[in-house]
């Protein structure tokens, strides 16, 4: 799901089915899912609050890739109000779920990447498909496309060989 949404961990954690429209074909996020440091004069805790994203940018409609979660099987055992992670009226919480990713990344033998790579590698996949840098901020969330420009956007060798040749035809 990160994959082909470039979602934050913790938006992922708290997504419904409620927020997955297969008839518009799209994913709604509203909410994240975070662990946050809880200081009383008596103690300190941690506890999992269920806030809204981010940033306003952060709340966004979000168009699904056709079968991700369009599985007649999956679609029929959904409830509204139950976790998409968890298919249950409980949600995991970030911590737990990335847990889950470094095993699964380990029972593949696959390298110790970070989840929030994934959110990475979609937003490089876009950019290098030649989707616009304002969609792919849009899609990410982002409340400025300088963000997106700063942390996604790194031009390979590729890229500015292109650059350096399409100006010398300009020029002829």
């Amino acid at each position: 799901l990160c994959l082909t949404t470039g979602l934050r961990i913790g938006e992922i954690c708290a997504l419904r089915w409620s927020d997955i429209c297969l008839e518009k074909g799209s994913l709604t996020v509203q909410r994240t899912i975070e662990r946050i440091y809880v200081i009383t004069p008596d103690e300190k805790h941690t506890e999992i609050v269920i806030n809204t994203p981010k940033t306003a940018n952060s709340c966004r409609e979000f168009p699904l890739v056709e079968n991700l979660v369009t599985d007649k099987a999956v679609a029929e055992s959904r409830k509204p109000a139950f976790y998409v992670v968890t298919n249950d009226t409980k949600p995991t919480e970030p911590r737990t779920y990335r847990s889950f990713y470094k095993r699964f990344m380990a029972s593949l033998n696959m390298p110790d990447l970070k989840f929030h790579g994934l959110r990475h590698s979609f937003a490089t996949r876009c950019i290098e498909s030649g989707c616009d840098y304002k969609t792919v901020s849009v899609l990410l969330g982002h409340a400025n496309i300088s963000t997106t420009l700063d942390l996604y956007v790194h031009p390979n060798m590729e890229q500015k060989k292109k650059a350096i040749e399409q100006m010398f035809k300009t020029l002829r």
